[in-house]
């Protein structure tokens, strides 16, 4: 069998990713040996951290080599097994990249129920659990607690935004444009959304935080979430989940001016990589997929077709294109 590829070509450091930052190329799919699986790739998920692993700036994974198949989170079916966990049908999920088939150790691969499979790259995957560790370690919303949300649209916001609704917060979402902001307060049941492309954040959350924000859930870093640290109230804590505003700089800006404010409100700032809690993702899985059943959760899929799309499907997500999580299907 034919196995087409994307591989790393170079390394974005510093500047956007561009599609020549990917080869396109067909290879021979390798038999698996003992203790592996041979997995037909079908649905793909994109993530901002993807950029990072191509630069290697990050080292909770390991690194990526040029003329590596572009790592991503992936949902496929079992071809061929050689494991006895395994059977060929089995719907998995794993790191499986770029490419049509991958052979990967069974060790590597996560079996999930023939149903909502793309679910698994979003709200069922990393980027669900993502917000409910992030909410249920770090953030520990209280009944009357504000919370604001940067980037409240994305795959990741939006369901912190509805964890926090249902620990019974107010909450305030930051989003890029119209359609986005209604969709957080109209179908989400966020309190209020701010679109920052059309309104003055800094100035606008004021009215809407009398009390403070007791929780910053941040997924852009840059102006917006240090002009969120001013309004901080006492003990708040703040998740910092990511910085998408700021990953294709040559020069990164420097630090929040006003950090200071975690100081005087005797507050607490912890990042988040959702792998440390990889033991409890059975845990984070069983009640994400039991809000979805009882429809206290919603989520959104922004999908594209195509693996040949691939390179230009990342790019959507640093220019603010996707509506909820970025999926390709391969087929």
């Amino acid at each position: 069998m034919i196995n087409r590829q994307w591989r790393i070509a170079a390394r974005p450091l510093g500047r956007a990713i561009e599609t020549s930052d990917f080869d396109w190329g067909e290879g021979e799919v390798r038999s698996p040996g003992d203790g592996e699986l041979l997995v037909r790739v079908d649905h793909l998920g994109f993530d901002p951290a993807q950029k990072g692993w191509m630069e290697n700036v990050a080292d909770y994974l390991g690194p990526t080599e040029i003329g590596d198949v572009m790592r991503a989170f992936a949902v496929g079916e079992v071809v061929e097994s050689r494991d006895p966990g395994f059977a060929a049908g089995d719907k998995v999920t794993g790191m499986f990249g770029w490419q049509d088939y991958a052979t990967v150790a069974a060790r590597d691969a996560t079996k999930v129920p023939d149903e909502m499979l793309t679910a698994n790259l979003g709200i069922l995957g990393v980027t669900g659990y993502t917000a409910f560790f992030g909410m249920n370690k770090i953030a520990k919303p209280f009944p009357g607690d504000t919370v604001v949300i940067t980037g409240a649209a994305g795959a990741t916001g939006s369901t912190v935004g509805q964890i926090a609704k249902m620990a019974g917060c107010r909450v305030i979402g930051i989003a890029g444009g119209e359609r986005k902001c209604r969709w957080l307060v109209e179908e989400l049941g966020f309190d209020h959304a701010l679109d920052y492309r059309a309104a003055n954040v800094r100035r606008e959350i004021k009215p809407l935080v009398p009390n403070g924000i007791d929780i910053i859930w941040d997924n852009v870093g840059g102006s917006i979430f240090d002009g969120l640290l001013p309004r901080i109230a006492m003990h708040a804590r703040v998740v910092v989940c990511g910085a998408i505003s700021i990953y294709s700089e040559a020069t990164l800006p420097p630090g929040p001016s006003n950090y200071m404010q975690l100081v005087f409100r005797r507050a607490k700032m912890e990042g988040l990589i959702v792998l440390d809690h990889e033991a409890e993702f059975p845990w984070a899985r069983e009640r994400l997929a039991g809000w979805i059943r009882e429809g206290r959760m919603k989520h959104a899929e922004d999908v594209v077709h195509g693996l040949e799309n691939a390179p230009e499907t990342l790019l959507r997500l640093f220019k603010g294109e996707n509506f909820g999580k970025q999926v390709l299907t391969l087929r």
